[in-house]
């Protein structure tokens, strides 16, 4: 039996804004959620300077840089940087229309988690939508490699992450998180680990002009003995396999509408996460798109039909 699932569109109910510093810049950065319409997607605006606007749909044909975040647009001066935590807490409680204005370059990384993000958006509430939802169900497996990493999408009754990472850190060795992915699963298991790095890479990031906003307010920091700096420890004891799986959550939300299916990844990441995607929607007899059979809020996969896609494919620009 499968997991239960959204029957019909949705949006916030209420508007909200959050303030925060961006993980790379260093720069304040002010976002606000906005109720959307029935079909608008996830969309992000950044506000320029003299009030112009640059927009992008949370989608993977619109993915540009995928080095240690993920970014929306190709050119700094209109980009979006660093939206998988915001994505992934919009995905995971099954928000599918949403427009996030964006004062700044990237979103605030807040605590370096989701959880913030997931706290936003049950503040505003999720106001159910007339039309109904679509997912993308896979057909068939999926798969790419890059040396000794993979990722590839199985077919699945439901909607499951098997993430494995393998560090050659004896903090974190080989670590692995499997489950199927609701709103309270990813609230408990995933939602409050945050993003992590080694202290012998901080100059290298800052010359560069990253991790300028970084710190043990907002990152895991492991030091060269191997132990984490930060005072108040772990948040889990597989703190890291964790959040590599809330990167994933976030990135994989870029397919438009959610998947049906079973994502695993080894020493994946980012870039990983992207291709795998694109690997799919590239392959029309990989997956197909599917709603509720029925005018009911909530339904089992069992109860999927195949749809024709919209003109406008729910992962395109």
């Amino acid at each position: 039996m499968g997991i239960e699932l959204l029957g019909f569109q949705t949006t916030i109910a209420n508007p909200i804004t959050l303030k925060g510093i961006g993980v790379h810049s260093g720069a304040e950065v002010e976002i606000t959620f906005q109720p959307a319409d029935a079909d608008a997607g996830i969309v992000f605006q950044r506000v320029l300077a003299g009030g112009r606007v640059s927009e992008f749909r949370a989608v993977s044909s619109q993915v540009g840089n995928t080095d240690l975040c993920t970014v929306l647009g190709l050119s700094p001066a209109t980009s979006i940087a660093t939206i998988e935590h915001v994505m992934a807490a919009v995905y995971a409680l099954g928000l599918d229309n949403l427009l996030i204005e964006v004062h700044g370059a990237e979103m605030p990384i807040m605590d370096g988690s989701s959880a913030p993000f997931i706290e936003a958006i049950e503040q505003a509430g999720i106001h159910s939508l007339a039309e109904k939802r679509r997912y993308i169900r896979i057909l068939k497996p999926v798969r790419i490699e890059s040396g000794a990493s993979w990722s590839e999408f199985t077919p699945y009754d439901g909607m499951r992450f098997e993430v494995e990472i393998d560090f050659d850190c004896p903090l974190i060795g080989r670590q692995a998180w499997k489950g199927d992915m609701t709103p309270s699963v990813f609230k408990r298991e995933l939602s409050r680990a945050r993003t992590f790095g080694f202290m012998r890479d901080v100059e290298r990031l800052w010359a560069g002009g990253f991790a300028l906003g970084s710190s043990l307010e907002n990152s895991v920091v492991i030091s060269d003995d191997n132990t984490v700096i930060n005072v108040e420890g772990l948040r889990y004891t597989d703190e890291f396999v964790r959040h590599k799986t809330l990167d994933a959550v976030g990135d994989l939300s870029l397919a438009g509408a959610p998947f049906l299916g079973c994502y695993r990844s080894y020493r994946g990441g980012h870039r990983m996460n992207a291709n795998a995607l694109k690997a799919l929607l590239s392959d029309p007899t990989a997956y197909e798109v599917v709603e509720t059979a029925t005018p009911r809020q909530r339904t089992r996969s069992r109860d999927m039909v195949a749809v024709a896609a919209p003109g406008f494919a729910p992962w395109s620009a």
